[in-house]
């Protein structure tokens, strides 16, 4: 019983907390908002059903949520945008970074291959809605 409670309150946390970052990554370049959306649904889904059912139904993040629960994936139109936002901050930074540590550059290139990949790869393309 104690660790069921302490369960919901750690994952009602990390959903909160994600929820916040998805919020920032609206408005921040570079800083992804649709992982933070599906952290804080799956972490909704093991301990608050009426926080699920805030983002389920939010205006901003309900649509993308519904829809990745519906398919299992992203649309390819959807990835792309997703590509090109990513890749354009990660330019942007990385000629930034380049004139203080060459080291940071290239270390977020590399982690921006690696989002690359898993996006290409991992996550499943859902057909585009109709």
């Amino acid at each position: 019983m104690r660790s069921a409670r302490a369960r919901r309150i750690l994952f009602t946390g990390l959903g909160c907390l994600a929820a916040v970052l998805a919020f920032v990554g609206v408005v921040v370049p570079g800083l992804p908002s649709t992982e933070f959306v599906l952290a804080a649904a799956y972490c909704f889904a093991r301990s608050s059903p009426r926080m699920e059912n805030w983002l389920l139904q939010h205006r901003w993040f309900g649509p993308t949520l519904r829809r990745f629960r519906e398919t299992g994936g992203i649309t390819r139109s959807g990835k792309r945008v997703a590509l090109g936002s990513m890749w354009s901050a990660v330019v942007l930074s990385s000629a930034i970074l380049a004139a203080v540590n060459p080291k940071a550059a290239l270390a977020t290139i590399l982690m921006a291959c690696v989002g690359t990949l898993t996006l290409l790869f991992l996550v499943r393309t859902a057909p585009d809605p109709a």
